[in-house]
């Protein structure tokens, strides 16, 4: 009787190891990360954070030095303040002739007056009313040129205005940000160090929502789709091994050869289809670290996920 329980419990043993050692792809765990570069160019003022670090979205992490910039935006802002002043008053340069004008149709409307009554001649009434026509164009040709210099002033002013803006721009574009809500993967640049536009100065990713790039043979493809839900299996060496409900999110268009570090259960398989599954992160996972599939969502990974 013990030897046939001793041998029952053998055959349960060597069953659950092979239902365990059941997948139907392996991968590797990924995110998808964000390298954060310069976008001016400067000394690092400020740039305290460290790899591993959690940052927030919009979360200010250093500062290009921007004294330079600072000063030249205080001078395109005297330059628009000088040029706005150097304006003309039309008004006040356009009273005299109009006062002139104004005299001279008194003058005229005089004159007319006089010639009714034969105390002036028309040569007196010519000669005012040629008069007045002449302070008339000069009125004219003054308000022209006033308004043509008004106008180039304006636009000289707005020039700068969108001079200054630009500096505006370049300074806050010196104050370097998290992008994302996500963890700092790794940092390419130290505090005091010189920073150009476009050099790279740290990587994050959001680690709490990550995918098992993981790779199915052309014969799987059927009994696959996005959306599906899948059991996902981490390895964490030895006996460490968790369940974790993912769903599949991306499949390839095309194949690909095999990469070396991944193995099929079809051994004769040189082409696969690369395809993501996401997974909720509980802390434990790490990027580049081993993972399986089982297609189809397991009762265990449900009951592991509630008990987590």
């Amino acid at each position: 009787m013990k030897k046939i329980t001793l041998f029952s419990v053998a055959l349960l043993a060597l069953a659950a190891c092979q239902d365990r050692d059941k997948y139907d792809a392996t991968g590797i765990f990924e995110a998808n990360t964000v390298t954060v570069s310069a976008e001016t160019g400067g000394k690092l003022v400020t740039f305290g954070i460290e790899e591993g670090d959690s940052l927030m979205a919009g979360q200010t992490v250093g500062l290009v030095d921007t004294t330079l910039l600072s000063l030249q935006r205080q001078q395109f802002w005297s330059q628009q303040r000088s040029a706005e002043k150097s304006s003309p008053d039309i008004a006040a340069q356009a009273a005299a002739l109009r006062s002139q004008i104004a005299h001279q149709q008194n003058e005229c409307a005089r004159i007319a007056r006089l010639q009714s009554d034969g105390a002036a001649t028309p040569k007196q009434s010519d000669d005012a009313r040629a008069q007045l026509n002449t302070l008339r164009g000069q009125l004219e040709g003054l308000l022209s040129t006033l308004d043509k210099n008004r106008s180039s002033i304006t636009e000289s002013a707005l020039a700068l205005q969108y001079q200054k803006e630009q500096v505006e721009e370049q300074i806050r574009k010196s104050r370097i940000t998290a992008p994302t809500t996500g963890t700092v993967l790794e940092k390419y640049a130290e505090q005091g160090e010189y920073a150009t536009p476009g050099r790279p100065l740290f990587k994050m990713a959001n680690l709490d929502g990550i995918y098992l790039r993981s790779y199915f043979t052309a014969s799987q493809l059927a009994h696959i789709h996005i959306g599906q839900a899948v059991t996902v299996i981490a390895d964490f060496g030895g006996d460490e091994r968790y369940e974790y409900p993912g769903r599949i999110t991306w499949i390839a268009q095309e194949s690909e050869f095999t990469p070396k570090s991944i193995q099929t259960q079809d051994s004769r398989a040189n082409l696969v289809y690369a395809v993501k599954v996401a997974v909720k992160n509980d802390g434990r996972l790490k990027l580049g670290q081993y993972g399986e599939v089982r297609i189809g969502q397991m009762e265990e990974a449900s009951l592991h996920s509630d008990e987590e």
